[in-house]
């Protein structure tokens, strides 16, 4: 699943494409986003929120799209061969001689800009780490939220936390910080998880850059040597990695 930092990265592609042309032709193939409605207008904005992409267009529409495990945008000059199939093709919008093409994507949806600031997946989306200054203390309001045995592991990836993190960079601040991924978050410091979340923020701002644990099952940390130990976890069951090494398990005092 495309995580915050490649979203935002798509969302400043396209819109260095898109921005201030007017849609000359569009289509969808989702009753969801009937886009023949925004032809004739300009593009007013592309948006990254966290793992959404938003549209917006002269008028108020705005085109929700989210990626999850398959989808992909593109962006051809008008007559240039696609790298996919038609037929994969979720949306499509052409502004003369520049269009673009959302490929595979499950969420396609035109919306207004009142359903946009109401919509469930949106709106209820925590502080976005990739727009500072990441608001530490609404990320800890929300975690007393959820039961203190989840995981910093798990919730690293709830949405409504914190947003914009996914499976890579859970696996790699956990490791910068030196954080198992099975340590509660009734065990963690509430510094501990502000120094996680800006840390995340960081290191996907930064780039892609050397992974440390993550797809590196079983093969020898780079910090320390120890093999890296990999296992599915959460209601998601994403594979997580870590190095039992450097992220040992803290044992809380007995009391």
């Amino acid at each position: 699943m495309p995580e915050g930092d490649t979203i935002l990265r798509t969302a400043r592609s396209l819109s260095a494409w898109l921005d201030g042309r007017e849609v000359t032709a569009a289509r969808s193939r989702t009753v969801k986003a009937p886009l023949e409605r925004v032809v004739g207008r300009r593009v007013v904005e592309v948006e990254a929120r966290a793992k959404h992409l938003l549209i917006r267009f002269e008028g108020g529409d705005v085109l929700h799209t989210h990626m999850q495990m398959t989808g992909s945008w593109h962006r051809y000059k008008q007559g240039e061969p696609w790298r996919k199939p038609a037929w994969r093709a979720a949306a499509v919008l052409e502004a003369g001689d520049h269009v673009a093409v959302c490929f595979d994507a499950p969420v396609v949806e035109l919306l207004t800009e009142r359903e946009t600031d109401t919509h469930r997946a949106i709106a209820g989306l925590g502080p976005d780490v990739l727009r500072p200054p990441i608001d530490v203390d609404e990320v800890r309001r929300r975690a007393t939220t959820r039961p203190p045995d989840t995981t910093i592991g798990d919730l690293l990836l709830d949405q409504q936390v914190v947003s914009g993190i996914g499976n890579i960079w859970r696996c790699e601040v956990l490791f910068a910080r030196r954080v198992h991924p099975h340590t509660p978050i009734g065990e963690l410091p509430a510094e501990e998880l502000d120094a996680l979340v800006t840390e995340a923020g960081r290191l996907m701002s930064a780039g892609r850059g050397e992974r440390w644990v993550y797809g590196r099952a079983r093969r020898p940390c780079r910090r320390c040597g120890t093999p890296v130990a990999i296992e599915r976890a959460g209601e998601q069951a994403r594979h997580v990695y870590w190095c039992p090494g450097c992220q040992r398990r803290r044992v809380s005092p007995s009391t």
